[in-house]
This record gives C-alpha cells, sequence and structure tokens, in this order.
C-alpha cells in the first residue's frame, strides 16, 4: 500500500495539468477521465489548466520530480517523434530546472566538508550555474586558484525517487502478470535496473568515479574531453569538478558563431558513442543536450565535453558481440543473419520458424531502406522492429534497454545538429572495421597473450588437478559399473517376473482346457481324444520348464 499516496499525487497533478488532454484521440481515455474526475473538481476554478498545453506538461513534470523529468529530457531529444512546439519547451528540462534555496549552498558545503568553506574555497557563488532533476551546480574557486563547479544533490529527494519506484515496481507487477504483453516487456526487471541507476546516480561518489574512468578511456583522445575530478573535496553528497568552458551543444545559433563544422560534429558524437560502446564498453547512458558542450577552440575539428557521468552503461561480451553483429546484419539488409542472430542469442524463442522471421524483418525494413538514407530513422525503425518481434514473442533484454535509450539521445542530438545526419553511412564503416579487428588474427593472439598469466597461475595446481580428475574419472567408472549391475540385476528380476506371469497364464489356460474334457480314464481309453490329452500334458510340462 506503500504507493498509493503517490498515486494519488500523480493523478492530482495530471488533473491539476489536464494532461489527460495529451490522450483525448487514444482509445479508452474515458476511464481515465472518470479516474480523474474527483481530482478535477478540485481544480476547477485553478489556472493550471490554462494556457499553453506544453508547458503545462513541461510543469507537471517538474512538479512530478525526478524521474518524470528524465523521462521529459529523453523525449525532448527526439523532434522527430514529437511536435516542435513540445520538443522545444521540454529541452528547458536539460539544466533549467527551478533551483531549491534551504538549505543554502554554504551549509550544505560545510557540513559534506566538516570544515568551514573559507578552508577550501576563495569563492562560491549563491546562485546556481545550473538546476537538474536530482542535482544542481555551483561556480567556485580553489584557494589555489582553480576554477571548479560544486554539484549538489537536492535535499529529501531520495524520499521522491524511493516513493516514485513503488510505484513503478507496483505497476509494472500488475503489467507483467495480468497482460500478455507485460510478459514480453519484462517491467518488473526493467524497472529493477532503472531503481539501482537511480539510486546511484543519488551518490556522487559513484559519478566521480565513472568521470575518472571515462577520463582515462579518452585521455588523449581529439574528439572528447572529460575535466577533471578534485578527489580531496568530493563526497557522497558533493562533487567538486574542474570548471569547463565549452558551448552548449543544443546552441546551434554558438555553434554557428563559432564557426564549428556541424556535420562533422554530429558524426563525431555517433563514432564516441560507438567507440564507448564497442572499444570500451563503458558508455555514457544520460547523453541528453544539458550533459554535451563543444570546445570552442576547435571548429573544424569539433570536440565534445562531457559532464554529469552518474548513469554509465556496459553490455555482458555476448550482448556486445550479438548487437554489433545484427547492427551489421541490418545495415546489409541480411534478413536471414537477423533472424539467426536472434534465435541463437535467446532474444525471440528457440522454436521460431527462422524462415517466417526473416520474412517478417524484411517487411519492416525493406520500406525504410528504399527511402533516402537521411530520411531514414534509427529510432523508428527500433519501435518498428519490436513491434514486428512481438507476433514471435520476443522480449524485451533490460540489459540493452540503457543502450537502446543512449543510442536514441544519439541519434536525436545529431539530427538536432545536423539534420542530413545520416547514422548508417556514419556507424557502418565502425562496424565493418570492429568485425574485421574481432576476426583478426592478432586480436586472437592478443586474446591468448592475455590469458597466459591465468594459465601460469594455474600451472602450480595442475597435477592435483590431474590427480582429481583421474579419480573422479575412476569414480564415475566405478559408479557406472555399480548402475549397471544394479540394472542388469533389475533386468533380470523383470524377466523372472515376466516368465512367472507367464507361466501362471498358460498354466491357467491348461487347466482351463482340461476342464472341458472327460475323465482321465474316458480320455486313455479313447484313442481318438490320445492327442488332445498328450496335448494338454505338453502345455503342462512346457509350463514348468520356463
Amino acid at each position: 500500500m506503500s504507493h498509493l499516496p503517490r498515486l494519488n499525487k500523480v493523478l492530482n497533478v495530471i488533473a491539476k495539468y489536464r494532461l489527460d488532454e495529451f490522450a483525448e484521440s487514444q482509445v479508452g481515455i474515458r476511464w481515465i477521465k472518470i479516474l480523474l474526475l474527483p481530482y478535477r473538481l478540485i481544480w476547477t476554478f485553478s489556472d493550471h489548466s490554462k494556457g499553453d498545453k506544453n508547458r503545462r506538461l513541461r510543469l507537471a513534470l517538474e512538479e512530478l520530480g525526478p524521474i518524470y523529468i528524465k523521462f521529459g529530457q529523453l523525449l525532448s531529444t527526439r523532434p522527430d517523434f514529437l511536435k516542435t512546439e513540445l520538443a522545444e519547451e521540454l529541452q528547458s528540462l536539460q539544466d533549467n530546472v527551478p533551483a531549491f534555496e534551504s538549505p543554502s549552498i554554504n551549509q550544505l558545503v560545510e557540513q559534506a566538508l566538516g570544515k568551514d568553506i573559507s578552508e577550501v574555497f576563495s569563492s562560491l557563488e549563491v546562485a546556481p550555474l545550473a538546476s537538474a532533476s536530482v542535482a544542481q551546480v555551483h561556480r567556485a574557486e580553489l584557494l589555489t586558484g582553480e576554477e571548479v563547479v560544486v554539484k549538489v544533490i537536492r535535499p529529501g529527494i531520495d524520499k521522491t525517487i524511493a516513493a516514485d519506484i513503488s510505484l513503478l515496481n507496483w505497476m509494472a507487477v500488475a503489467l507483467e502478470t495480468k497482460t500478455l504483453i507485460g510478459k514480453r516487456l519484462r517491467p518488473i526487471e526493467v524497472v529493477k535496473d532503472y531503481e539501482n541507476i537511480i539510486f546511484d546516480e543519488l551518490n556522487l561518489l559513484v559519478e566521480a568515479a565513472n568521470t575518472s574512468q571515462l577520463r582515462r578511456n579518452f585521455e588523449h583522445s581529439s574528439t572528447l574531453y572529460v575535466p577533471k575530478i578534485y578527489w580531496n573535496f568530493t563526497r557522497k553528497n558533493m562533487l567538486v569538478m574542474e570548471r569547463i568552458h565549452g558551448i552548449p551543444v543544443a546552441d546551434i545559433n554558438q555553434l554557428e558563431k563559432n564557426n564549428i563544422n556541424l556535420e562533422k560534429l554530429a558524426e563525431t558524437g555517433v563514432d564516441i558513442f560507438f567507440t564507448q560502446v564497442f572499444e570500451h564498453n563503458f558508455f555514457h547512458a544520460d547523453m541528453h543536450p544539458g550533459n554535451i558542450f563543444v570546445d570552442r577552440d576547435s571548429s573544424e575539428n569539433p570536440k565534445y565535453i562531457a559532464i554529469d557521468c552518474a548513469i554509465i552503461g556496459s553490455l555482458s561480451k555476448n550482448d556486445q558481440e550479438y548487437l554489433a553483429k545484427n547492427l551489421l546484419a541490418i545495415f546489409k539488409r541480411d534478413y536471414r543473419k537477423i533472424a539467426e542472430l536472434h534465435v541463437a542469442c535467446g532474444w525471440v524463442p528457440k522454436d521460431t520458424r527462422i524462415h517466417e522471421f526473416e520474412s517478417a524483418m524484411r517487411s519492416v525494413c525493406e520500406p525504410i531502406f528504399e527511402k533516402p538514407l537521411k530520411d531514414i530513422s534509427f529510432g523508428q525503425l527500433l519501435v518498428q522492429l519490436f513491434r514486428t518481434a512481438g507476433r514471435f514473442n520476443m522480449e524485451v533484454q533490460p540489459s540493452l534497454v540503457l543502450l537502446q535509450k543512449t543510442l536514441l539521445n544519439v541519434e536525436g542530438l545529431g539530427r538536432q545538429l545536423y539534420p542530413e545526419l545520416d547514422l548508417w553511412k556514419t556507424a557502418l564503416p565502425y562496424l565493418e572495421n570492429w568485425n574485421t579487428k574481432r576476426l583478426s588474427p592478432f586480436t586472437l593472439l592478443m586474446k591468448v597473450q592475455e590469458n597466459i598469466p591465468n594459465w601460469i597461475d594455474q600451472l602450480p595446481e595442475l597435477p592435483q588437478l590431474l590427480i582429481d580428475t583421474a579419480t573422479e574419472s575412476k569414480q564415475l567408472t566405478e559408479i557406472n559399473e555399480s548402475l549397471r549391475t544394479q540394472q542388469l540385476a533389475s533386468a533380470e528380476k523383470a524377466l523372472l517376473q515376466q516368465r512367472q506371469s507367464r507361466r501362471a497364464g498358460i498354466m491357467a489356460i491348461a487347466l482351463a482346457l482340461v476342464s472341458l474334457l472327460p475323465s482321465v480314464d474316458q480320455l486313455i481309453g479313447d484313442i481318438a481324444a490320445a492327442p488332445l490329452f498328450l496335448g494338454i500334458l505338453g502345455v503342462f510340462l512346457l509350463c514348468f520348464k520356463r
């Protein structure tokens, strides 16, 4: 029942801002209206339900908190899915959420560090530089003169998130246990994964560690810069990081004024994404425009600056390999390969008919590929593929949900920068190079070299392992022989019982025949009956012989 207060709050906000207007054309809306009726009565004379509905949606998401704000951030990166006016309104959720004022930033910092701010900072601005769903950022300067930003978690935000997660879990259980589509979507597992992600985001030590790792991965890169973390002043609820001076990636006017090559910038973003996923297996999974900047000093070969590494994704080796192979097959229109890979990696049931699944994939992809490449949306393709695969009981893969979200972000961001972006053309060479490298003999040798230390470590244990193996083999042989002996004994016993049953049956038949005959004296006296008597006698003898 813990989710009921939060459900009440959500319904109240929906009614307050008249968000049901967004679903008026949908089937079943009348039930939503009935459910919201008591809440609508409360807000009958309120001004909150008036004005532009896009603005009302943005205000509602802000009031509901982090999880809903993050959903709005994702939507804001896909103007190809939304109306332009709505996408533009939601963009303010990226770094312009209303700031908190109490407790003050000075109080939070002193409480986190356990010392007066004057012992660490020569200045700390009270007004936030940026404010987001979970935290806000303030400009500061260390006593050493270095410009930094101080990031602090919103007080009490953990309780709001916990209430939302409880509500989402309740909805996920209902969806998965009561509906057929719920079993495919696997919402319980998806919500569980998201719960781990969002609570990690509340721990700024996790974000600091992720930032340091991403910085190492691109330490000498000409395409991505990750700012430095000041570990001496970083705590669970406070992070101190190098201040960067970049152009917000969504500020197209500023990018153009600085002569940034937007086509190159969009393609570089795709390249960075695939490098993180397939080379590092450590990717920034919250790449909305509020977290991405562009270096002012790089125009023809633009360089990104990434911040807010709280949400990081990675894949298992199997998922990584199957994903790359599937993308390659899609790009090359090899629908047979797509079908075989989906079955092999367990994304669809093993008994799926390959030729039927192949035909379904072709029916979705071919019309899209016939369009000019610049008009193809990878995000829309993913949605259509999943809808079609639903006929074959394809399930959502929770391990890939974060990656798919990031891919939608990347493509949406690229299309904002350069509407002519061809994701296929940009990504295909990278995937082909990855596949060639994976199959290279040198890669095989490198894997062998990586395993040599492990093999050497196991050498001292090899004699004992051989002895144990020999002992286990001998024990298995003895067990097999014992089982064989038991089986033979059981078989002989069964055969004996079968013979006894057969003997009893024959004797019963013989006795029945005897009962039909005259007396033995008469039978012997009757020469004509002698063969019959001898036959019955033979039956008796046969019974005792068996």
